[in-house]
């Protein structure tokens, strides 16, 4: 084997870079050594360097590895660089929590297995291979049922990492049986050769494509796989389910929609698995939402708003376009700063009163009149209420959709955007209009969970003026078309 070829993985090269320099330095440091450099600043600066590297022109190109198991194209450097900035506003927002003299001893633990778990995501978005794509998958989930039981001591946080891990192995059962399927109808596992011998009508390519959607749906939280969201998301700290709501959703909707293009694009194919999908996004964005109307608890809220968000998430690959794929990376993009933003919000709640409950919040403004201002901001664009970046990132999603034909789902998508509007101006109302006599105290948060909110909002904002750029100012729409075109690496795999 050339070894060389290690050096067309530059993204998973210096993420492996952190996570041996993070490693090192939780080995050696100790007492208030280590406090000092795992204060969040450690990570962060590391993370964000990497980050930087892989946007560099040098890391936009084509390439490929170990016989096209690995490939590497500049779309899947811009999901890859999305879901670091996420990790990165992850770990701000855990700072104050992983200060906790009950966390601060494992806190070099939380860094690495949360960038272990972004590692497995970056294989699953380059592989080219099966293989590769289930290596990935595993390499993501194993250390995130470690995340979600992080609290040890917690009944609910062991319950919820248990719930996680037996769904995940089950789930992953289902999909590795699937992906031996379509290696019997086929002979092969690489996804460009698999697209070629594919027989249309073979029952076992059929049986296979159920089975892979079956084992992606439990990853993307889609009904009626996701029955173990609510439990998961309460049980588990607050901070990892702001990163499993948005990070480990937005890595399975992208290799979704790429498997499903490049592997099972056949025209009769098509036509079986995108009529699965349009009942399987109707049920999810229905479902969730009406579901969402009657949690009181907020993390029980906010995992039934996550399932009715996949369903828009997966929206965008009922497309199977450049376009569509552009969306869906932009829908990412946006519910990854607004979602994250809300979550920042509970967060610096809970640590600082321990309620999450929906009736906590009423009377928010009156003690703390930023913090309700800057989640009413992420519930507006998680909503989708225009100028916010929610509104275009689902305009793009739905133009494409109703672009490839989908008109009926599309419609069905914006009666339910009515309803989202609804059960998200319930914690809006909490926070202003519903009267309490003893509020929440005033607090302040701390000034990295300050610098999260800051990056969440300035997102919003920002990508909303990108929104309206696009649709009044023609340079910015012929750039986000040249988007597109590029998108077709990813699309149709042109590295070869």
């Amino acid at each position: 084997m050339d070894y060389s070829q290690f050096l067309n993985m530059p993204a998973e090269l210096s993420l492996l870079a952190v996570i041996v320099i993070l490693f090192v330095a939780d080995l050696f440091m100790c007492g208030d050594g280590k406090k000092g450099v795992y204060n969040t600043c450690l990570p962060v600066v590391l993370l964000a360097i990497h980050t930087v590297l892989n946007l560099c022109p040098s890391c936009q190109g084509c390439g490929e590895a170990f016989g096209g198991m690995y490939l590497h194209t500049p779309m899947m450097s811009i999901v890859k660089s999305v879901l670091a900035i996420g990790t990165i506003i992850t770990f701000l927002m855990a700072h104050q929590w992983l200060s906790r003299e009950e966390n601060l001893i494992k806190q070099g633990e939380f860094y690495l297995i949360t960038l272990f778990t972004l590692l497995g995501m970056y294989f699953m978005i380059s592989s080219g291979h099966f293989i590769m794509f289930f290596i990935g998958l595993e390499t993501a989930s194993i250390p995130m049922a470690a995340l979600v039981a992080y609290d040890k001591h917690r009944y609910e946080s062991a319950e919820a990492g248990a719930k996680f891990i037996l769904l995940a192995l089950f789930s992953a059962a289902l999909l590795l049986y699937g992906i031996s399927l379509i290696y019997g109808a086929t002979g092969t596992l690489y996804f460009g050769d698999i697209a070629e011998r594919l027989t249309v009508g073979s029952p076992l390519a059929l049986l296979g494509l159920l089975l892979f959607i079956t084992g992606m749906g439990f990853k993307i939280s889609l009904v009626p796989f996701h029955l173990w969201t609510a439990d998961t998301y309460e049980g588990a700290p607050t901070v990892v389910t702001g990163f499993l709501s948005v990070i480990s959703k937005g890595s399975a909707a992208f290799v979704l929609f790429t498997v499903l293009i490049k592997v099972f694009g056949a025209a009769q194919l098509v036509v079986a698995w995108d009529h699965a999908f349009m009942w399987i996004i109707i049920a999810s964005i229905t479902i969730a939402n009406l579901f969402a109307i009657r949690q009181k608890n907020l993390k029980r809220f906010m995992a039934f708003s996550a399932i009715s968000q996949a369903g828009y998430l997966v929206l965008g690959v009922m497309d199977g376009t450049a376009q569509g794929m552009t969306a869906l990376v932009f829908y990412l993009l946006v519910y990854m700063v607004a979602n994250l933003g809300a979550f920042a919000v509970l967060t610096v709640v809970e640590q600082n009163t321990g309620k999450v409950g929906m009736d906590d919040y009423n009377g928010l403004y009156q003690s703390n009149p930023k913090l309700s201002f800057l989640m009413t901001l992420c519930l507006f664009s998680l909503a989708g209420i225009p100028p916010f970046a929610g509104f275009f990132s689902k305009f793009f999603i739905f133009m494409a959709a109703f672009k490839a034909g989908w008109v009926w789902l599309v419609f069905i998508a914006l009666v339910n955007t009515v309803i989202s509007l609804y059960y998200y101006l319930l914690i809006v109302k909490a926070m202003y209009i519903i009267p309490n006599d003893s509020p929440l105290p005033t607090f302040k948060s701390d000034c990295w969970t300050r610098t999260a909110l800051f990056i969440c909002v300035a997102g919003v904002i920002i990508l909303g003026l990108c929104g309206v750029a696009y649709n009044y100012i023609d340079g910015f729409a012929y750039g986000l078309d040249s988007l597109c075109c590029g998108a077709c690496d990813a699309v149709q795999g042109c590295c070869k």
